[in-house]
């Protein structure tokens, strides 16, 4: 039992030094977004500003164009993750109910999609886009983040945990696989759709790689891309308290994304874990 004892005490001791290094550079940018511009490289760094002001935020807002980036993020996260809780939960659904030719070696070929490296298919599909004429649109921006082979797996396998009961009551109703699916299994999945819409806008939130690839018009960058055009802007010494109060400004959609589904995360992430 004391063995037990000192290793959960080593445990929590471990986590919490791995939360405090994951929560400081956070409170840091905190700190540096309050303070003015002429207390941002004081040495020991603040943690906690000796005097807070506001008008870093009021500055970012009044830069540029910081709000069209905003919204233009906005509206790409947002439709790129309708567009996969859609298209993830209808072709899981397909693949864990639906009886076709060659269904399991289709699906190996999604899986084996996740694990070429992002940046390995960025010259086809910039050469794609550039061939559909999708080039600086928001076309460009949205169209490849609407499928996604996690969100497949990740349905799919929470479809598979559904009882065969369910499917059997709706073809006794007269439903066909669309009125089943729609009616009685989209519904259900509510947790994992959760899950995957966080996945989803996070990832379309925090993209910088692709947007900076096929934009070069400032009315379609994105909040990420801007931001570091917000940086290079300042051509002697870059003021760190707007960059820190633009960047805090960005990280707020997320987290109030991440705590409004953060209660279906766990059990989306978990329900398919029961069959496979």
């Amino acid at each position: 039992m004391g063995t037990l004892r000192k290793l959960d005490l080593l445990t929590y001791l471990l986590l919490i030094l791995g939360s405090i290094a994951m929560v400081l550079p956070f409170i840091l940018m905190c700190a540096l977004a309050l303070s003015p511009n002429d207390k941002v490289l004081s040495y020991p760094p603040l943690l906690f500003p000796t005097s807070i002001t506001s008008k870093n935020f009021n500055d970012v807002m009044a830069a540029g164009s910081f709000f069209r980036y905003f919204v233009n993020s906005l509206l790409i996260s947002s439709i790129t993750t309708a567009g996969q809780m859609v298209t993830c939960s209808m072709a899981g659904y397909a693949f864990a109910r639906l009886e076709f030719k060659a269904k399991n070696a289709i699906f190996f070929v999604f899986l084996s999609t996740m694990m070429i490296p992002t940046q390995v298919n960025l010259v086809p599909l910039f050469s794609l886009m550039q061939k559909l004429g999708w080039v600086n649109t928001y076309f460009a921006l949205i169209i490849p983040g609407l499928f996604s082979a996690f969100g497949i797996f990740l349905m799919r396998q929470y479809y598979l945990t559904l009882p065969k009961e369910l499917e059997d009551s709706g073809k006794i109703d007269g439903c066909t696989h669309w009125g089943i699916f729609w009616r009685i299994f989209f519904p259900l999945s509510v947790p994992s759709l959760a899950a995957l819409g966080i996945f989803s806008f996070i990832t379309s939130w925090n993209s910088f790689l692709w947007p900076l690839l096929v934009t070069n018009s400032e009315t379609l960058r994105t909040l990420p891309v801007g931001l570091a055009a917000f940086k290079s802007s300042f051509r002697e010494i870059t003021n760190w308290s707007l960059l820190m109060a633009g960047t805090l400004i960005s990280v707020v959609p997320a987290i109030i994304v991440f705590i409004t589904g953060q209660k279906y995360f766990i059990s989306g992430i978990t329900s398919g874990s029961v069959k496979g």
